[in-house]
């Protein structure tokens, strides 16, 4: 089997904790065919869509992880088995144009990882939205009077941008808060772009659970990340640490309730967040989390992943 990984630049990646990387391993291990390319690397020309690649080895090691055995140039994208699209946020025209390329690839019969329409359409923040019962009091708008209303009736919010990650740009605040007008205009970009707030849900303390899902079907394990103090961020690139938890029932409920939608739109892996009883975010670009859970309970998450993978292509 083929694989072609479109991600970030290699040496950008954090090995260590890196998703792709561990999907590249296994992979290998089932001695697939793997190759790498950018974004900027792919073009459409006399009614195909190719890229320059590059055939790569992987090792578990940091000193010598990847290998980039050759270049390939104008190489079909058609002639992979399976591409996966896992280029980290920012979400832009560039990315979209990505999934319109993606897009002529998947007729000619590659599987997509994940569909490239559904990457378009499920922003990872409002796609929550599609599950209000799951989700905590939220509203989405660029009018600072809507959004100083809702806070007003709240006890605390969290104010964050629609097309963030990582914890970048992210505010508790309240009705009492003398910054809280500077801080929706900073987000809003004075009233020209939607934001989302958030009711904010206490049990951050207990960590924002990141729960990883294959076909809609969720691991057993999720990693809950824990804010370091002074922090309502969790995540693990704001400084937050991760403890890998057994789900819960309400976990499980809230997957139920998501799981066919996921299915029904293509979205093969997923890595949904949940803080306390409630669903926060729908990730689908580019989920991660695989590494350390697999490490806290001896697990081999990509190899179900790749399981599912080869069950869509037979």
């Amino acid at each position: 089997m083929k694989i072609l990984f479109i991600i970030d630049p290699i040496e950008s990646l954090n090995l260590y904790k890196d998703t792709s990387f561990a999907f590249m391993l296994e992979a290998q291990h089932r001695k697939y065919e793997i190759y790498y390319c950018e974004q900027r690397h792919l073009y459409y020309h006399q009614e195909d869509v190719l890229a320059d690649v590059f055939r790569i080895t992987v090792k578990n090691a940091p000193e010598e992880a990847i290998h980039c055995i050759q270049e390939e140039k104008d190489f079909s994208l058609s002639s992979f088995d399976v591409i996966l699209m896992r280029k980290d946020p920012p979400f832009n025209l560039q990315y979209i144009y990505t999934t319109y390329l993606l897009e002529i690839v998947e007729k000619k019969g590659v599987l997509i990882v994940n569909r490239p329409q559904s990457l378009r359409d499920c922003n990872e923040k409002i796609f929550a939205l599609t599950f209000p019962h799951c989700t905590p009091a939220l509203m989405v708008s660029s009018q600072k009077a809507k959004l100083q209303d809702f806070i007003q009736r709240q006890s605390q919010c969290v104010l964050k941008p629609l097309d963030g990650m990582g914890g970048r740009e992210i505010f508790l605040s309240n009705a009492s808060d003398l910054n809280l007008s500077v801080i929706i205009e900073t987000l809003t970009k004075n009233e020209t772009t939607p934001i989302m707030v958030q009711q904010f849900v206490p049990e951050i303390t207990e960590g924002d659970k990141r729960i990883l899902l294959i076909n809609g079907y969720p691991i057993d394990y999720a990693l809950a990340r824990i804010p370091p103090k002074g922090e309502i961020r969790g995540n693990l690139a704001a400084g937050g640490s991760g403890i890998a938890v057994a789900l819960t029932d309400r976990d499980r409920w809230i997957c139920e309730q998501i799981g066919p939608t996921l299915r029904e739109k293509g979205l093969h892996f997923v890595g949904i967040d949940v803080i306390g009883n409630y669903l926060t975010e729908i990730n689908v670009t580019s989920p991660t989390c695989v590494r350390e859970i697999d490490k806290a309970f001896n697990l081999n998450i990509s190899a179900l992943f790749w399981d599912h993978v080869v069950e869509q292509l037979n």
